[in-house]
This record gives structure tokens, C-alpha cells and sequence, in this order.
């Protein structure tokens, strides 16, 4: 979640966040207390899903695969732990989408 939003739900703080930086809300509902939740939420939440189930496939595949855990000391260091998981990945991919290609 990036820095500045303050849950992983739609509030007041979160799409006031957004709204300065001219940002989509793509943020999910939370179901009222008490009571089912309308259709039409379930929807937009559900359409939501699928996009964020995407990228969380990278993060379980970072975290499982190749074991990513970031605990350094540093926000510098940080990213430059994440921007090779992020490589290491892509080439990955690269290599699967490669073997694929040649087995036909």
C-alpha cells in the first residue's frame, strides 16, 4: 500500500490521498455492519479482485519462489531488494514464455 493510505478499504483519508494526486480509487467497500452486502458492491469489489489477484500472484511468487523478505534497514536499500525481485521475476517469466514457445 503506498505511503499515505491508511487501510486497505476505501475512507475519507484514503480517496482524499487519491484525489490530490488525481488518482483512480480502485479501493474496496466494506461491507455494512449488520447487514448483507448490496449487489451492486459486490460487483464493483469483485471486478476490483481481479485485477488486484493479479498482482499478488507476483508477490506469492516473489515470496515463495525466491524466498522475498525485505528487512533491511534503509528505504534505498529496500527498493533495490525489491527492483531485483523484480528482475529476477521477469526473467523468470521470460524463460517460461521462452520454453513455452519452443514445445509449441
Amino acid at each position: 500500500m503506498p505511503s499515505g493510505l491508511k487501510s486497505a478499504y476505501r475512507s475519507q483519508s484514503n480517496e482524499k490521498w487519491l484525489a490530490d494526486r488525481m488518482l483512480t480509487s480502485r479501493i474496496h467497500r466494506r461491507k455494512p455492519k449488520g447487514k448483507p452486502m448490496p449487489k451492486t458492491m459486490a460487483r464493483a469489489n469483485a471486478a476490483k479482485s481481479a485485477i488486484r489477484a493479479k498482482v499478488e500472484h507476483v508477490f506469492a511468487h516473489q515470496k515463495n519462489k525466491f524466498g522475498l523478505f525485505i528487512g533491511t534497514i534503509g528505504i534505498k536499500r529496500a527498493e533495490a531488494k525489491l527492483t531485483l525481485a523484480n528482475l529476477a521475476y521477469n526473467f523468470d517469466r521470460l524463460v517460461f514464455h521462452e520454453k513455452r514457445a519452443i514445445m509449441g
